[in-house]
């Protein structure tokens, strides 16, 4: 049952993994890095300001407590001056005390100053580094923008961008509709012309109105035939010798000659019989 759990999760995690992927931008997780790092620089820089105050605090007190053992030696002496031993010895006794005091001020001030120069070296250091850090920043945003760019001209050029790709989709539908209706189109129109489908524009005498031109067109196409062999038979007779017509004086005198289509249809001339 636990396999079952830690697959659960293990694949639950690659999912939150691959959707964190597609939404995350690059400059945003550098940005917020570079502001993180800003935070942390402020936080040494605030650390390094409150060793400093304190080390300052440790060094007033120090002065004080040096100005105050200088009283007491002075008392000290004034008492000694006017026979009074005892107050000399008390005198002295509170100076012992107040340079043990200013003892202990001093190793902690030397405490306060080595882990203020040290706080002041990691905050150098983090201020090259964030410094450092900026730069590439800055440059990986400007080549991350450039590839995102050119990334984009490249899908416009192509059409596999996603708003390109819908509009191509969109293309492509309206050609294929458009061939569909043309082709519909046409179909209708070839099945109209066969006499499959009525064109209910013409009205009902669709039918009495194809066989009408069919026999305009028939007639017409007679017509025409007729004209040509008309036109055919004249031109034959003109070309024809008109030998018929001539007087009898001007027929040759050896005979008359029939014409070259009546000897051709073995007809003969008048008066000659079967001589040739």
């Amino acid at each position: 049952m636990s396999g079952i759990f830690q697959r659960l999760s293990t694949i639950f995690r690659a999912k939150a993994d691959k959707a964190l992927d597609r939404v995350e931008d690059p400059r945003e997780t550098l940005d917020y890095s570079y502001q993180r790092q800003l935070e942390l620089l402020q936080k040494v820089r605030r650390g390094v300001a409150d060793v400093a105050t304190s080390r300052k605090r440790v060094e007033l007190q120090a002065t004080q407590l040096n100005t105050q053992m200088e009283k007491l030696s002075s008392q000290a002496q004034r008492a000694l001056e006017a026979g009074r031993e005892d107050l000399a010895r008390e005198a002295l006794t509170r100076k012992s005390g107040v340079a043990q005091q200013l003892g202990d001020l001093q190793t902690q001030h030397a405490q306060l100053q080595a882990e203020e120069e040290k706080l002041v070296r990691a905050s150098q250091r983090l201020q090259a580094k964030v410094d450092a850090f900026r730069t590439r920043k800055e440059t990986i945003k400007a080549t991350y923008s450039a590839a995102e760019a050119q990334t984009r001209i490249n899908e416009a050029f192509s059409g596999i961008g996603e708003e390109m790709g819908d509009v191509g989709m969109a293309i492509q539908r309206a050609e294929d509709k458009t061939a569909e209706m043309q082709a519909r189109a046409g179909a209708m129109d070839e099945l109209i012309a066969s006499g499959v489908l009525d064109d209910v524009s013409t009205g009902p005498n669709d039918d009495i109105t194809r066989e009408l031109d069919a026999l305009a067109s028939t007639s017409q196409v007679e017509d025409e035939l007729a004209r040509m062999k008309a036109s055919l038979g004249t031109g034959r007779a003109a070309d024809a010798p008109a030998i018929e017509n001539r007087p009898a004086a001007e027929a040759p005198q050896q005979g008359y000659q029939p014409p070259a289509s009546q000897v051709a249809d073995g007809q003969q001339a008048p008066g000659q019989g079967g001589l040739r």
